[in-house]
This record gives C-alpha cells, structure tokens and sequence, in this order.
C-alpha cells in the first residue's frame, strides 16, 4: 500500500473513531451508518482526485463538491431533478431541513430525537471534517493540523454530551488522531532514506517503536489520570443543583421534551416494553400514567415554565383544587420500569398522593410531577404509587365555582402570535354552549368525530404552525389533538396544560399490566375548580374516554367502551355511537370496524439491501471501482488504437510510418506494464536488445521484438523508408514472451495497474496546462484593447 493510500484510510479511521462521541446526543443512533458512509464516500472522492493529478488548490473544492452530492442523494434524493439532478427544489429541501434541525435543537434536550433535520446536520457537519481532514492530512502533507477539526468535532460532543463514558470518546478519538501521526511520521522517516533500528543488543529498540511506547503511554496517563485526581466544579457553568439537603427550592427545571421521547417510540418498528404494573384500582384497564405536564405556551411549542425542586413530601399536599365533595377513591400502583425507558421523570397515576422510590428524586409541586436529581434516571426501577382515582358528576362540573385569579391567568395565557383560525374554530365548535364545562365535551366530542384521521405520517409539533395546519387538514397524532384542544380552551377562558406520558397498557389479569413503547400518549387536562385538574381524551382511537365526560356516569366495568354511551349535548355530538362494542384494548390494537379512519400501520422495512445507506455505499464503492479501473481502461483503449484491433498491422500490405511508431511504442508499454521501464538513452535496436535480455525472451520472441525495432529505425532515420511487412504479429509475439517471464502477480499487475497509465496522467496535466495557456492568451485578447487604453490617458496625463 502506497504510503498516500496509507494517509487516506488512517484520515477516514480517525474522523470515523472522534465520530462516535455524537452518539450520546441523538437516539436512536442509526445516524452513524448515513455518517460511516459519508466519510467513505469523502476518501474515495479524495483518493480518485489525487490519482488523476489534480491541482491541490482544486481539489478540496472538487472533493467536497463530490461529497455534497452523495448527501444530497442519501437525504433528498425525492426533490431532485430526475432523481440525480440537484436542481431548485433539492435546495430548497436542503434548507427545509436545516431549518427544521436548527428548531428541533433549540426545543429537545439531550438525547433528541434522529429527526431528518438533525440528522442531515450531524452526517454534514461530519462530513466537513472528513473532507478538512482529509485535506490536511493527504493532499497537503499536514496531519498535525488535522488535530483541529477533528478536536472541534470531539468537543462538541463531549461538551454538551453525557460525561459517563467521556473518557472512551477520548480514547477513541485519541487512537484515531495517533495513528494518522504515525502514518505520516513513517512516511517522513522513509525520506531520509534507510531507517535506523539500533542493535538487537542495546535493547532500546528501534526509533519508531520508542515513538509507539511514548504515544501508548501518554494516552494511558491521559485517561487514568483524571481518575486519580480528586474532581473540583470549577463553577464556570452553574448546573443550579440544589444540596438535597434543605426544604426549599432546589434545582430548577427550564427545559422538558418529553414530546421527543413520545414522537420516537411512537414510529418504532418494535413495540418495545417500557413497564408493567399492578393496581387495586377497579378501572385499572383507564389508568393513564402521567410523566408530565407542559404548561406554558409560547406560540413555538408547549413547553414546562420554569419551576423549582423541592424534597418528596410524604405525603403529598391535597390536590390542587380539589373539593371535598366530590368523590375521590384512593387506589395503590405498583409500577416496574424496563431498562428500555431511561427518562428523568417517574410516570404515575394522577393525582400521586404519596410516592416509595429510591434514589436521587424531587418532587416537583404545580405539575405534581417525581423529577431525577444528578443524572437520576428511571431505567430498571421499581416504586409504589398511591393516587386518587377522582369521579366528578356533569352536575357538579357544570357548577364549578370561579377559577382563581392567578391560576386562570396562568394558564389561559396565549402568544400574541396565535392564529387567529384557533379561536375562532374553538367558538364555532362550541357554539351554543356557555357552560365551561359543556364546552370543553363539545370540543373532545368534535376533535374525536370522523372528521379527524389519526395518522403518524405527520411531522411532530406543538407550535402555531403545526397547530393551524393540524386543523386545516384534521390529520395527525396525539400530540396534535392535544396541543390543538389546549390551545382552543385556553381561547374560550378556560385553563389547559398537555399532559405526556402513557395510556392504559395492556390487559394481563389479576390487575396486571404491561405497557409498550406505541402506548406513549399525550392528552389535554383541564381546571376546574372543585375538581382541579381533569383528564380528556381527543385522540380518536386512543386510550379511554373519561366517564365524567358523558352525562350518564356508569359503574366501571372490565372492559369499558372508549366513547360515551351518551353525550353530553346532543347538538353538538359528533363521535362515534354510544352503541360501539369496541373496547379500550382494541382500540389501541387498531382492531375496531366503527368506520373511523386509522392510518396508524407501521411501514413494512425495505430490505437492507435497498436502504439508503447501503445504495449509497454500494455507489461509492462503484465510483471507487471505477477510479481504480481508468487506467486499465484507458491501456486496454490503447492498445486497440495502436493495433488497430489487428486490421492495420496484421493485414495491410504496406505500413504508414505513424502505424510503425505506434507498433513500436506499443511494445515498450507492454514491456513498462510487467516490470521494464522505458530508458530513451538506448537506441530502438537497444532497447529491443535490454528488453529482451531483461525479459528473459526466448528466440522467437527476440526476434520478433528486433523486428519492430528494426522498422522503428527505418522510419526514424531512413531518408526514404522501405514498405514494412506487418508487424502486429510481432508486437504480440513479443508480448506473450514477456508475459510469460513476468508470472502470475507481474500479470495482473500489467492488466489491473499497468505502469504505463503514467502518460495518461502526463496527458492530463498537458492538456491543463495547456488550456490554462489558451485561457490566458484569451483573457489577453480581450483585455488588450483596454490596457491599450489605459497606457493611452496615462501617457496623455503626464
């Protein structure tokens, strides 16, 4: 392997090893491959410039040009021209996703979600460094300065990346930056000809093994050292934790993204288990679990306000806005996590009146809501619950009291940028019905009429955009139904929140459960007062419609129907049948014939093999292919030109002087291609006398050659060259003695890299220079007349 070769896979290995210190912040990870692939795709654009001799201030611009174009194929190969062609609308995909990655980064946390946005900017931002170091590294000789993008890339992920396996990141990345060093120490070592390697007595070893021991042992040091180390914060970046020690406020909250965790598992392919529990409750089968609440709205996104931690009080304050008359059952749940569920909030039954878990926990007080303290996370955990299953008349919701000041302005607060369409739907839907609570049935009844598809096929979004197009097209999922009727009540004055977390799992027996990934769920909760925060159910098809919500509240049963056997207001019902035999769990199972319109199918995966990142491969490894047969194509060309395919030189009678030289430079090709390169201080006839000796021709084969020689001569020197017999026969009698003394690996040498291709690149760098001559002299022409100009009102000046 040439030592150029060399360089380009040690560049692509360490840009690929600092790569995978992203893997933290995006989940899942599958954007690793689309990453492997462009680095891949960057080295072989680089290695095919470099063997076809371009200039190095052009390369880099070529190379990344190239890459650019493998991205475009790999992410918005739909928007282009003919499916290949980068044209106006590819562009403006590009952009499209750029936009969007830039929003999803701004309102996800740490792991986001792989939206096609973030994706096409991690794989691009990779694919950057790849073509930078690269560049540094191979065409400009420089793989020190090659350290510095591949250290950016490494900051950023580790920078804003979790810390638990920084030091593997920094092994990783460390190995890869070495071995690219090493690969061009060992090239500047070979350059001062004969290394030397000491003796084998003096025990030192030779210089580039001293060099390997100091590089293994600094990295060593590097990563056992801060273990030996006592840790100080510094306090350059202030995490805002509390010490867990006092009763007051403790860390703070600003951020929450759980809707990234719901859109994720509900587009996984497998439905993974998340947890089970068992409950004593009689309607454990509507038991939602609640992971949060997003209660403030600012026109972009729902999002959680800022708010503080405080110690688990046990137990927990009354609800808020809870009366005492109405009823309010306590019930226990015992909840196991599954290492598949790694999130920062415990889900539970709402209202939690009292909480038994162990670890680092904050009770969080206006969402009610168990929060992670120091990297606490829920993955594999297990905890009893106590909550109150509360059961309001319509009687007594319709009577509710008047909101309190403070709480109604808190949340019934809009952006000023709302949409005016919001509004004004939320008053037509309703119209008729002055009663809160009225209005708030009228809106769950409208929102699960068969006006509305759920469909997932519909880009996540809590913002004004997605919340107007959501009702301009009444297609989308839980997180659009619940966002959109929030958003509607809070216009009609009354106060909503979009709650996240899971809807009843499935039925196992004996008031067990078990609860998958496609049961994340999202859905509105409303206030009122007497009642305090209610749960209501938009999402048609989806989990169960609460019983207070109908004006006849029936005795739970096993398994309760998901819409209300009557609705609260004749007028404005447009749901489904109170007669349906549907059931909650067949609901979920997509299993129900009540004429609702459910596109919620999960895509049958195409084979790998068709996949994005394995086509994309499979081009780069053709375009690699490719590279490395123009030389052998461009020999095999030759010598059909030369030859004439055996018309010229085998059947014509009389030879031209060009058909001659052609037979003669034919045969020293042949001849450079297996291991003899061409010497123009000989004379043809020497030449055919060093090839044949160096060849180790036989007597035909000699002789042969000395005739093309002879010829050669007769048409360089002769005053009137004589007719020439043809000499294709001669040229191949030749070449098949050499052939035959080359052996095996000379043969597929001469056929895969024939050594003559070198005037191939000759030919090239000729051509450049001289089209670069005619673009000067061209320039020259035209500029002429004005430089004539210019020295005509200078000499008038002076």
């Amino acid at each position: 392997m040439t030592t150029r070769a060399k360089l380009t896979l040690y560049s692509a290995l360490a840009t690929t090893l600092v790569t995978f210190c992203l893997i933290p912040l995006v989940q899942p990870s599958g954007w690793i491959g689309e990453a492997f692939v462009m680095i891949a795709a960057t080295g072989a654009a680089g290695a095919g410039l470099r063997r076809l001799s371009v200039a190095r201030a052009l390369q880099a611009s070529l190379q990344l040009l190239l890459t650019l174009y493998v991205l475009l194929l790999l992410t918005v190969q739909s928007s282009m021209d003919y499916a290949v062609l980068p044209g106006p609308r590819a562009l403006d995909a590009v952009g499209t996703l750029i936009a969007a990655g830039i929003e999803d980064i701004q309102q996800y946390t740490i792991p986001a979600p792989d939206s096609p946005g973030i994706t096409l900017i991690l794989v691009g931002s990779v694919t950057l460094i790849a073509v930078l170091v690269d560049t540094l590294a191979v065409t400009f000789r420089k793989a020190a300065l090659a350290g510095l993008p591949l250290l950016t890339l490494y900051s950023v992920g580790t920078g804003i990346g979790a810390p638990d396996a920084a030091w593997l990141w920094f092994l990783l990345a460390a190995l890869g930056y070495l071995l690219l060093l090493n690969a061009e120490g060992q090239d500047r070592l070979s350059r001062w000809g004969r290394v030397f390697h000491g003796t084998a007595q003096d025990g030192s070893g030779g210089l580039s093994q001293s060099g390997h021991r100091i590089g293994l042992l600094a990295l060593a040091v590097a990563v056992a050292l801060p273990l030996l180390v006592p840790y100080s914060d510094l306090g350059l970046i202030d995490r805002g934790d509390g010490d867990g020690l006092g009763t007051g406020n403790g860390r703070q909250v600003t951020s929450l993204s759980p809707v990234v965790a719901l859109t994720a598992n509900l587009n996984r392919q497998d439905n993974v288990e998340m947890l089970r529990y068992s409950t004593d409750s009689l309607q454990g089968n509507q038991l939602y679990l609640r992971i949060g609440a997003l209660d403030s709205f600012d026109g972009v996104q729902w999002k959680v306000s800022e708010q503080h931690l405080q110690p688990i009080p046990n137990p927990m304050p009354p609800a808020q806005g809870l009366g005492q008359d109405v009823t309010a059952t306590t019930f226990l749940t015992s909840i196991k996590i599954s290492d598949k569920l790694s999130t920062e909030w415990l889900p539970m039954p709402y209202p939690a009146q009292s909480v038994s878990v162990r670890g680092n926990w904050r009770y969080e007080p206006s969402t009610r809501t168990v929060v992670g303290d120091r990297g606490q996370k829920s993955d594999g955990i297990g905890y009893d619950v106590t909550s109150l299953e509360i059961e309001p008349s319509p009687a007594q919701l319709r009577a509710a009291g008047t909101t309190p000041a403070d709480l109604a302005k808190r949340y019934t607060a809009l952006p000023d940028t709302l949409p005016p369409v919001v509004a004004e739907t939320a008053r037509k839907v309703v119209a008729g019905k002055s009663n809160p609570y009225d209005q708030a049935v009228a809106l769950q009844n409208w929102f699960t009429s068969k006006e509305f598809t759920y469909s997932l096929k519909v880009d996540a979004g809590t913002g004004n955009e997605a919340i107007t197009k959501f009702l301009q097209n009444k297609t989308g999922f839980c997180v659009h139904f619940a966002a959109s009727m929030a958003a509607m009540a809070r216009s009609l004055g009354i106060p909503a929140r979009v709650a996240i977390g899971f809807a009843p799992g499935a039925d196992q027996g004996r008031g067990n459960f078990i609860v998958r990934s496609q049961d994340y769920h999202a859905w509105p909760e409303l206030y009122f007062p007497g009642s305090g925060w209610l749960r209501f159910e938009p999402t048609p098809s989806r989990g169960s419609t609460p019983g207070y919500t109908s004006e006849k509240v029936t005795q739970p049963t096993a398994a309760p129907t998901v819409q209300p056997s009557v609705q609260a207001d004749p007028g404005a019902s447009a749901a489904p049948s109170a007669g349906s035999t549907c059931t909650g769990q067949q609901q979920r199972q997509d299993a129900c014939d009540d004429g609702v319109d459910v596109t919620f199918k999960p895509e049958q995966p195409l084979p790998w093999w068709l996949s994005w990142p394995a086509l994309t491969g499979l081009l780069a490894v053709l375009v690699v292919l490719a590279l490395l047969a123009t030389p052998m194509l461009w020999r095999i060309g030759q010598r059909r030109r030369r030859l004439g395919g055996g018309r010229h030189l085998a059947g014509s009678p009389e030879l031209t002087d060009h058909q001659v030289l052609a037979a003669w430079e034919e045969l020293i090709d042949t001849a450079w291609d297996l291991g003899i390169p061409p010497d123009d201080s000989y004379s043809p006839r020497g030449t055919a006398h060093r090839i044949a000796e160096a060849g180790r021709l036989d007597a035909p084969a000699a002789a042969a050659a000395g005739r093309v020689a002879l010829a050669t001569e007769r048409v360089l020197y002769a005053r009137a060259a004589a007719p020439e017999l043809p000499l294709g026969p001669d040229v191949r009698t030749a070449a098949q003695g050499l052939r035959a003394a080359a052996g095996r690996r000379g043969r597929a040498r001469a056929v895969l890299l024939p050594a003559s291709a070198a005037r191939l690149r000759r030919r090239i760098a000729d051509r450049r220079l001289s089209v670069q001559d005619a673009v000067r002299d061209r320039i020259g022409r035209v500029f002429a007349p004005v430089r004539r100009l210019a020295g005509l009102l200078r000499r008038n000046k002076s």
